[in-house]
């Protein structure tokens, strides 16, 4: 395998990984709480997944041939509260996350040097990837966040939980040295 090929496995890797975080985190929430906003100037997880999908959708679609900040993109609309259940909050983010699953799938190791546009800035598609590889990562970081602190001590873990690194690193070491990519073991673990 190349390393184009190892690059695009582990970002596939990697998004579900997270993607799959997300989805442990919401499904510990009671409905309402999806939509709960500490302040005015807090999005609450419902605002958060639709802007990452409209992100995802904007970026994804037609990807190698046209600018990743479509014309149709509302970004404003993306921070006002405008899904009401559980149900279509999922549909939205799994709508999202099909598009860019579906536009890396296609990706082929050549097209990883190609130039792409985001608002009419040239990068690329590897930075492209990147930029969206933390892009994801930090909004996923506030949804986990958000739901923790929502659930308060009710909350299950997605991670090595709290005072438990000890015998999880004793678990890692007692076996044996092997190659994989590090969300082998953790995606089995959240599933």
């Amino acid at each position: 395998m190349t390393i184009n090929n190892s690059y695009l496995e582990s970002v596939k890797k990697q998004m579900l990984y997270y993607k799959t975080i997300a989805e442990k985190a919401m499904e510990q929430l009671e409905e309402s709480q999806l939509f709960y906003c500490t302040n005015e100037d807090t999005n609450s997880i419902s605002t958060i997944v639709n802007h990452m999908s409209g992100n995802m959708l904007s970026r994804w679609t037609d990807f190698l041939t046209t600018d990743g900040e479509k014309e149709w993109r509302n970004r404003d609309a993306e921070f006002v509260e405008s899904t009401a259940t559980r149900e279509a909050l999922l549909q939205t983010w799994n709508a999202g996350w099909a598009c860019f699953f579906n536009a890396i799938n296609e990706l082929k190791p050549d097209d990883l040097e190609k130039i792409i546009y985001i608002r009419n800035e040239g990068q690329s598609v590897l930075d492209a990837i990147n930029r969206q590889l933390a892009h994801y990562p930090y909004h996923i970081g506030q949804i986990v966040f958000y739901a923790k602190m929502l659930k308060n001590s009710e909350w299950t873990s997605l991670s090595i939980p709290k005072n438990k690194s000890t015998s999880y690193n004793a678990d890692k070491f007692s076996r044996e040295r092997t190659l994989k990519h590090f969300t082998d073991d953790e995606l089995k673990k959240l599933q």
